[in-house]
């Protein structure tokens, strides 16, 4: 009864797609519109040339370029790469596959969504934008509502919605946007995690992006029957025809100094056990804004984990524009030889401290991993690393017992065995209910996971 209550919120048509006829003529429109200064521009899309893609692309940035246009602003290169999408579905014999303006990518049967040459495009140019745009000071919790300002800016179907969010949310992650963007789209709800899943699995279904925020990651699990049943299940069970790749969930989580027994949990490997999510954990200000518009771009439905404890003790240089980073990328944070280190989310900030202390105290080079993604998880970054140092360590938060650990320590020793020195370690949080007293001894702190790199350079 929830998945399509709010089917009268749309009431436009799900999918436009200009004509083949038009497509040129919608193309120029759209970058004479958004590109004002005279000059060539064949630097700014010398990325899509050089990368041995096909002639549509070449053929695109041509026409750009002859048009005499150079000047590029975040919202223009993600906007303009919507069109090459068009452009390159219909070229290659995909005219029949429907065209969302905010979600481009094509699905073709039971293969699931398949990323189309506009994803491509759009990730170097974010990648160039990122790189060369105005950069400012934020924390966690004003990237994640910069990202959410950009994905409401820029997306017309997109809406907000979450227990308080209307106002700000607890950790005023959403503040000012209702007032922005209006009651319409973004608004409270009941205090119903199921009936959140739900109604977003709805609007995504009907062609909507639906943002929707559990208040904690630990009040989830009312709400997993509609994602794990539905909305991962969603495009297979169709064929194809249908799916809520519009549907993004944020939920805060982890341990944060007081939280207890239900403000602490990290319950992202109950998520990575299912086929058809995306789950996301970002370290860091730069990486939560570029991941989250991501997640809410992207054609699949995306579990975006956030943890807590770095809302406002995280900060750095935010790129001010609009940019994405990859969601199947694993980051190598810190080049080294003895060790791999691996870990995401907030336990990258303790590692990135035992790691130093390494360096300092037992003359090691540990390389150090953030899988960013846990679904799916960059395995081919994280083999080549493991292979090279032949030693290695996985962290996080959530208990040691089947945590997503489990599965990084698992594929390694398969993949890796004949490269290895030493035993793959785990240091994880134990397993018992997240205590309120005993938090310190609970989690793996600096001293667990240097003792732990201590133990596997000396075996």
């Amino acid at each position: 009864r929830f998945t399509h209550s709010a089917c009268h919120l749309l009431r436009k048509p799900r999918h436009t797609r200009p004509s083949a006829s038009s497509s040129w003529n919608l193309f120029d429109r759209t970058v004479s519109a958004r590109m004002s200064a005279p000059a060539s521009s064949a630097k700014v899309f010398q990325p899509l040339c050089s990368s041995k893609l096909s002639l549509t692309t070449q053929r695109i940035s041509k026409r750009i370029a002859s048009k005499g246009f150079n000047t590029v602003t975040p919202s223009t290169a993600l906007q303009s790469t919507r069109y090459v999408g068009l452009l390159a579905n219909r070229k290659e014999g995909l005219g029949s596959v429907p065209f969302s303006p905010q979600h481009t990518t094509c699905v073709s049967g039971l293969n699931g969504s398949r990323r189309t040459l506009e994803s491509k495009a759009k990730r170097w140019m974010s990648a160039a934008v990122a790189a060369g745009g105005e950069k400012k000071k934020m924390n966690l919790v004003q990237a994640i509502n910069s990202a959410l300002y950009l994905a409401l800016e820029t997306d017309p179907k997109a809406i907000i919605f979450g227990e308080d969010v209307g106002f700000g949310g607890v950790f005023r992650a959403t503040v000012d946007l209702q007032e922005r963007f209006g009651k319409h789209r973004v608004f409270n709800t009941p205090l119903c995690e199921q009936g959140i899943a739900g109604f977003g699995i709805g609007v995504a279904a009907e062609g909507g992006t639906a943002i929707a925020e559990i208040q904690f990651a630990d009040y989830i699990y009312p709400a997993i029957d509609q994602i794990c049943n539905e909305a991962a299940k969603y495009r297979f069970r169709s064929g194809g025809q249908f799916n809520v790749g519009g549907l993004t969930i944020r939920a805060p989580c982890g341990a944060v100094g007081h939280g207890g027994l239900y403000h602490s949990q990290s319950p992202e490997a109950y998520f990575t056990h299912t086929p058809g999510l995306v789950v996301v954990c970002p370290r860091s200000p730069a990486q939560a804004k570029g991941l989250l518009l991501a997640s809410i771009r992207r054609n699949d439905p995306v579990v975006f984990f956030e943890p807590k404890s770095l809302y406002r003790s995280a900060t750095e240089e935010v790129p001010v524009g609009d940019f994405e980073l990859p969601l199947d990328k694993a980051e190598v944070m810190e080049e080294g030889s003895d060790v791999t280190v691996i870990g995401y989310g907030a336990q990258l900030k303790v590692l990135e401290k035992a790691c130093a202390r390494a360096r300092a105290e037992l003359g090691v080079k540990p390389e150090l991993v953030d899988l960013r993604t846990l679904l799916p998880w960059d395995s081919e970054t994280v083999f080549a690393s493991v292979r090279k140092t032949g030693r290695c360590i996985v962290s996080h938060e959530a208990p040691i017992t089947c945590g997503f650990g489990a599965e990084v320590v698992a594929s390694i020793q398969q993949n890796c065995f004949l490269h290895l020195e030493a035993p793959v370690t785990r240091v994880c949080g134990l397993d018992t209910p997240f205590p309120l007293s005993h938090e310190k001894i609970y989690l793996p702190d600096v001293t667990r996971c240097f003792d732990a790199i201590a133990h596997v350079t000396s075996f």
